[in-house]
């Protein structure tokens, strides 16, 4: 574009965040800086007194006050951030006064329930109390198998108090999966609900959390979170209202722990290997989430932060770190879609959210069938709407800004359960380019290699790291030697984290991602992003779904498209001809896939992303290794090669 879709008003930049922030940084540190881009630069050029300033500006409460901010390590990921502090998270999540509201809880059935902070308080000093009496301490981790609710956001809040490891399990995975993730930590604490919504069922858990908590040795309790059923039952198990029922509310007995004792292990949700049990520390996703929210998308106190996903996924995490603002958040137990496509919209309007999460699949839908949001709903408190978890194209930009609201800042962050945070994100000071995110994240120095790990600017390459940064992994569990950790980021690249990611940095300094790396397509010896093929697909209005893919073929590889069309429609020739032709003109002949195949139904994980790893494996009649890991596994059947006679065919 020539010009950008959109820019923020002189007020709105004059009172962000961000704009205090610079104010704070050239006072106290005789600095003149007077853009995002100079922010940035010194963010990295100066990590320790950065760090420092964000942490008093986002109001972290440490127990012990820190000397140094950051130690250099003889590696990169051997650095250590504030090594000598001594703080507790959870203080800082619950600072806010009694009364302003915390939690706002909707169910998929109409249930709504409010909960303050004072009320929230009250029942993480009970758990907490409860938790100690179960013999819970510092370093033992707690599991949970429960939908996004306010009991388990307390009891995330009750296992950081204690000094605990909090490990979620999204309540949708079955039996295996969910032991694939939970067993492999040895859980003392178990949170199962007794069920959750979803597309206007009832899934009842209790048979399912029954039979994993007999498969855990390690459990000293089971507590039971009847949230469908007030009387529901479970062997082995204590309802939360008996759990807690000794304990009075009262002071927060809150843990005093270095910044970097295990706080969090996120699982991978990836689809090939046993899933990875990444541990983060008590400090870093806290410093680097409360300065996302603050400066990144400017959340201030009373702001009410949504983001509909499900507990197991980073997201859930970053989303309860707003608490830390002073702003309330939006929980949601259901689907996107029921009963109808707009129902997040609506939430979004009837809750007067200021912060939104839409996926950018959700988004997409939206567009398909037409809705225009602008005309149907009151979305005058919407102030920043994020779009993200797969690739967010231009047309989509344009959507939401004809169709949804002209006056928002739509951002597009893209990090990962990895970093537990973003790595390039937003600025509520600056334009917004369609197709772009606006900005390498502030602490984050974001580069572009190629495989030479020299730098590029205007053409794709791989997203890399090349300092450290608060929230990287303290390690995985089960690797001793650190030797999965390591392969993971510094295989490629020995002094620079490699993300995973294809991307390329822009001529407005904004960067586009293209796709993950590991499912970049070789076409005639050229790298090319799937999300380049997606966005071309997601115009063709007989197309519902897609999944490009590299087929082995003839000692070399092939691009192979598969489509999921609208229901009662056939990919004949002419359509085919027409797919064909649109991204010949629009890309290049590269970008034409050598077959075109239909497919009933494509792999996507549970956090809705299109599993191109898992088609990959099913095209060559492999099973994916962590299958758990997808929504829909019964999808894979349709890829089986036996069902395809082209893919056997030149």
């Amino acid at each position: 574009m020539i010009e950008p879709i959109w820019t923020p008003t002189r007020q709105r930049v004059a009172e962000s965040n961000l704009t205090a922030f610079m104010t704070v940084v050239n006072e106290r540190l005789q600095r003149d800086l007077r853009s995002y881009d100079e922010l940035h630069a010194f963010s990295i050029r100066e990590p320790g007194q950065f760090w420092s300033l964000v942490a008093e500006f986002c109001g972290v409460q440490f127990d012990v006050a820190p000397a140094t901010a950051l130690k250099p390590g003889r590696t990169m990921a051997s650095a250590r951030f504030f090594p000598a502090a001594r703080l507790n998270a959870a203080r800082t999540l619950l600072a806010a006064p009694d009364s302003a509201l915390a939690i706002i809880s909707l169910r998929e059935d109409g249930q709504r329930r409010e909960m303050t902070f004072g009320e929230l308080r009250s029942l993480v000093s009970r758990l907490t109390q409860a938790m100690r009496a179960a013999g819970v301490g510092v370093g033992d981790r707690v599991a949970s198998l429960c939908p996004s609710v306010p009991e388990t956001v307390a009891a995330m809040l009750a296992t950081l108090a204690v000094g605990a490891v909090w490990a979620a399990c999204s309540p949708e995975y079955g039996v295996a999966g969910t032991l694939d993730r939970i067993g492999q930590i040895s859980p003392k604490l178990l949170f199962a609900a007794d069920g959750y919504l979803h597309g206007g069922v009832a899934h009842d858990l209790t048979a399912k959390a029954g039979q994993i908590a007999r498969s855990l040795p390690s459990l000293a309790a089971t507590v039971l979170m009847p949230l469908l059923d007030a009387d529901a039952r479970m062997d082995g198990a204590l309802a939360l209202e008996d759990f807690v029922e000794s304990h009075r509310a009262g002071a927060i007995d809150f843990v005093s722990v270095p910044f970097d004792q295990p706080a969090f292990i996120l699982f991978s949700s990836g689809t090939t290997g046993a899933p990875k049990c990444i541990v983060h520390g008590a400090g870093g996703p806290l410093l680097e989430n409360l300065k996302a929210h603050k400066l990144q998308f400017d959340v201030k106190p009373g702001d009410r932060v949504y983001f509909p996903c499900t507990t197991g996924w980073m997201v859930w995490n970053v989303m309860t770190f707003a608490l830390g603002c002073g702003a309330s958040i939006v929980l949601y137990d259901g689907s996107a879609f029921h009963p109808d496509v707009d129902r997040l919209v609506q939430h979004t309007a009837d809750e007067k959210v200021t912060l939104a999460r839409w996926a950018a699949r959700y988004v997409d839908r939206l567009a398909k069938e037409g809705v225009r949001p602008a005309d149907t709903y009151d979305l005058s408190a919407l102030k920043t709407l994020m779009c993200n978890g797969s690739v967010f194209a231009a047309d989509a930009y344009e959507y939401v800004y004809s169709k949804v609201k002209r006056d928002v800042h739509l951002i597009s962050p893209s990090g990962g359960t990895d970093s537990f945070g973003s790595l390039v994100s937003s600025n509520p000071t600056g334009p917004v380019w369609a197709g772009e995110i606006q900005c390498r994240a502030l602490g984050f120095a974001v580069d572009v290699f190629d495989a030479n790990g020299q730098p590029l600017r205007g053409r794709p390459g791989e997203l890399v790291i090349t300092q450290p940064f608060p929230s990287m992994p303290l390690h995985y569990l089960n690797d001793p030697d650190g030797e999965r950790m390591r392969s993971t980021y510094f295989d490629v690249f020995p002094q620079a984290w490699r993300h995973g990611d294809w991307a390329e940095i822009t001529e407005h300094n904004g960067i586009v991602i293209h796709g993950r790396s590991d499912a970049t397509l070789n076409a005639k010896g050229i790298r090319i992003g799937t999300s380049e093929i997606y966005r071309q697909l997601a115009e063709v209005p007989e197309v519902a779904e897609s999944v490009v893919v590299a087929q082995d073929w003839d000692g070399d590889t092939r691009v192979v498209l598969f489509v999921r069309l609208r229901p009662g429609l056939t990919l004949d020739s002419s359509l085919e001809q027409r797919l064909r032709a649109r991204l010949r003109e629009n890309l290049s002949p590269r970008h034409v896939p050598k077959k075109i195949l239909q497919v009933q139904d494509i792999p996507v994980t549970i956090t809705g992303k299109v599993s191109e790893s898992a088609v990959r494996e099913a095209i060559h009649g492999r099973p994916p290794q962590n299958a758990s890991a997808l929504a829909n596994p019964e999808a894979l059947a349709h890829f089986a090669p036996a069902l395809h006679q082209d893919l056997a065919r030149p």
